[in-house]
């Protein structure tokens, strides 16, 4: 009897790939910032000033202050009273050498009524205004752009990579059935090399 089927088996096929522990040194990296620090430039001028005090040569003028106004009623009071004690001892004086016949009290009223013209000659304002200057000044300043370098410097290392084991299946098992025999054709008769059967009658 011819044989129709075919069977084959295909197996599994499995590739391993081992990867072995290694140790790797990391390069050490370094960054760099750079930051500028923009300069100035500055000039500071101070020009000549004038200080100037007048108060000396209005006060001599016209003296303002209460001291100025009791001081100089104080120098009228004492001229006023020496002038009183010259006048009472002149009168005095008159009255001791009258003689009988004088007419002393006629002689001291005339020396009253007589007119005084003495005068005084002054220049005004007396004092000078007082004067005080401070000198000018100048000052300049610059100063230049700065650079700041910032160096960052990550430290090399080293780094430990375990082994590894790694499985692939490269083909999966399976059977394989294949029919190898002659078609078959329904009804018999279609097959091209169809021959009647012979019936054999005894």
């Amino acid at each position: 009897m011819e044989q129709l089927l075919k069977i084959t088996t295909v197996p599994i096929s499995i590739e391993f790939k081992v990867n072995n522990a290694r140790l790797e040194q990391r390069r050490g990296t370094v960054d760099l910032e750079v930051s500028r620090d923009e300069g100035n430039f500055r000039i500071k001028s101070r020009p000549i000033r004038l200080n100037m005090d007048t108060f000396q040569a209005r006060d001599s003028v016209r003296p303002a202050s209460a001291k100025s106004m009791l001081d100089s009623f104080a120098q009228k009071g004492k001229n006023a009273a020496y002038q009183a004690t010259a006048t009472y001892a002149q009168e005095g004086q008159i009255l001791l050498s009258a003689t009988l016949g004088d007419d002393a009290l006629d002689q001291i009223i005339k020396q009253r009524n007589t007119i005084n013209t003495d005068y005084g000659l002054d220049f005004l304002p007396k004092t000078d205004a007082n004067l005080d200057w401070i000198e000018p000044d100048i000052t300049i300043q610059y100063e230049m752009d700065k650079l700041n370098f910032d160096w960052k410097i990550n430290k090399a290392g080293f780094e430990f990579i375990p082994g590894s084991i790694e499985f692939s299946v490269t083909q999966r098992p399976d059977v394989l059935i294949e029919y190898v025999g002659d078609p078959l054709y329904v009804p018999p008769s279609a097959n091209p090399n169809y021959t009647p059967a012979v019936d054999i009658k005894a």
